[in-house]
């Protein structure tokens, strides 16, 4: 099915789902001004007298008028919200988690598996690297097929965040999706929008450019009126779309966080839509916020104040007021007896700061928040970051995060393969010509995000060869997980030689025809 040809309002989606991308999306920025711009439009009155009634209502209206982030700030003063980044922390912790290690891609021949190593190589692992961050954030990323001859004579992947896009599913499945862009406008005073728009079917790409509003598609313009779009003009045909060479493969995948996506499962076009891992702990990193912005405010307001009394002030003059020499050693005392309630003529004011009761409240806020994000605390070196521990250690304590990476690496690891698959029928279709690769989909396997260190290693193989429960080769895969097979192999035919063992040779048989396997290599054993 081809672009849209009318107008019609965008984006397309549930204004709840636009709301809720919206609000993850701000979080996720860490940016005060869009938190600010996301929450004071909703409960508060922004005329009329201090007195906000929408703070005692009751409801949604009541409860987003208490949110920290929707005070507006007093007209004339310094706004002292602080804001925490704890939304960024967990989008990148996840990322991390899935992909510290680039996943292994198994291809089925030579010439495959050399091509996925150069795209390992060549940018694929940073952009995995992205997409789990903004997955996490959004709730969702596509991975899609590009090219252009100008930057390199081979396709690439590329990552669109959930909230850029409007897809089709059919049983769950992805089947089509449109990406838009919105294009610059050179024009300061000019309120029109320009957007592309980019339609993946299987087997074809359909580009479009519209002018229309802020919440409105508006109507259809060649792709040769804006300059981003020229190019393409001469590549589509009538229906605005191009072939991609391989008919069987869909250029774009999509990746859910988690699914279901608690608050729209109910809503037809987001029901197979991914859940962000802010979901539901907006109002703990709101409260967070408020409790470092009062930490803050302890501080600013328990700076030591000096009150003297006005026989220690020096006169200026008629009309030019008085001053304290702070630094002034000696005072002349006056001739006269102290009144009965008189204040001492120097006092210092000094308000507490509640120190213990802020951190542990920030601790608790930021504890609870990463736990129904799916996270340990640990993950995020809340204890001991620094100290040495064992890995086993560390999966004991990050139980809750690596359950979390397991649970997401069964969307990422299909969307992966697929996008693959397709990167590689493209290539090896007409518009690129490459022989020899194999356009079936890659087999992904995702690394151990915790691995055990030499002496662990060492001492697994060295309970291993006691118990002569593995053999050498064996024992070199499992202290090298590095090696590939010829590295393995070369490794244990050293590692015999020096130990004074010898290689199998089948060609050495003992009484019976068996081989001698351990014969000492000096001729101690029977020859043939």
């Amino acid at each position: 099915m081809p672009l849209p040809t009318a107008d019609t309002p965008w984006p397309p989606t549930a204004l709840r789902v636009q709301v809720a991308l919206a609000d993850w999306d701000a979080w996720y920025s860490a940016d005060p001004d869009r938190l600010e711009q996301r929450y004071e439009d909703r409960g508060y009155r922004t005329e009329g007298p201090p007195n906000r009634p929408a703070q005692y209502a009751h409801g949604w209206r009541g409860r987003l008028a208490r949110w920290f982030w929707g005070q507006p700030t007093t007209a004339g003063e310094k706004r002292s919200k602080l804001h925490v980044p704890l939304a960024g922390d967990i989008a990148r912790a996840s990322s991390e988690l899935l992909f510290s290690e680039p996943p292994k891609l198994l291809g089925a021949n030579d010439a495959t598996k050399d091509r996925l190593d150069q795209l390992t190589e060549g940018g694929l692992h940073p952009t995995l690297l992205e997409a789990g961050e903004v997955c996490a954030a959004i709730g969702g990323a596509y991975l899609r097929v590009v090219w252009d001859e100008d930057v390199s004579d081979r396709p690439w992947i590329d990552v669109v965040a959930g909230d850029r896009a409007v897809p089709e599913f059919r049983y769950g499945r992805l089947v089509a999706v449109t990406f838009w862009t919105v294009l610059p406008n050179d024009s300061s005073t000019d309120q029109r929008v320009f957007r592309h728009l980019e339609r993946h079917e299987k087997g074809r790409i359909y580009h479009g450019l519209y002018e229309g509003g802020l919440t409105s598609l508006g109507a259809p313009r060649p792709l040769a009126d804006h300059p981003a779009t020229a190019p393409l003009a001469a590549e589509v045909d009538a229906e605005g779309g191009l072939g991609t060479g391989a008919p069987d493969h869909l250029t774009a995948a999509y990746v859910p966080n988690v699914r279901p996506a608690r608050g729209w499962r109910h809503i037809p076009s987001a029901a197979y839509l991914g859940q962000s891992d802010f979901q539901g702990i907006e109002g703990l990193m709101d409260a967070l916020d408020e409790t470092y912005s009062s930490w803050m405010r302890d501080i600013q307001t328990g700076k030591g104040r000096v009150i003297v009394a006005d026989s220690l002030l020096q006169s200026a003059g008629p009309g030019k007021g008085a001053t304290w020499d702070e630094e002034k050693k000696i005072f002349t005392g006056l001739n006269m007896l102290p009144r009965p309630g008189d204040a001492d003529p120097i006092s210092i004011v000094q308000f507490e700061i509640r120190v213990a009761e802020h951190r542990e409240t920030c601790a608790a806020l930021r504890d609870e928040a990463v736990r129904q994000a799916g996270y340990s605390a640990s993950t995020f070196g809340q204890q001991g970051e620094g100290s040495a521990v064992t890995a086993t250690e560390i999966r004991a304590r990050d139980r809750r995060s690596l359950s979390t990476r397991a649970r997401k690496a069964l969307y990422w690891r299909p969307a992966i393969s697929d996008i693959l698959g397709a990167l590689l029928a493209v290539e090896a279709g007409p518009r690129f010509g490459v022989d020899g690769l194999d356009t079936e989909p890659p087999r992904v396997e995702f690394g151990d995000s915790v691995t055990e260190g030499p002496v662990e290693l060492a001492t697994t193989a060295e309970l291993l060869r006691r118990a002569e429960a593995a053999s050498t080769e064996t024992l070199v895969r499992l202290t090298n997980p590095g090696f590939d097979e010829k590295q393995v192999q070369a490794e244990a035919e050293r590692i015999l030689q020096e130990s004074g063992r010898d290689v199998a040779d089948p060609t050495r048989t003992g009484a019976g025809g068996v081989p001698n396997a351990g014969v000492p290599s000096d001729g101690g054993g029977s020859g043939p």
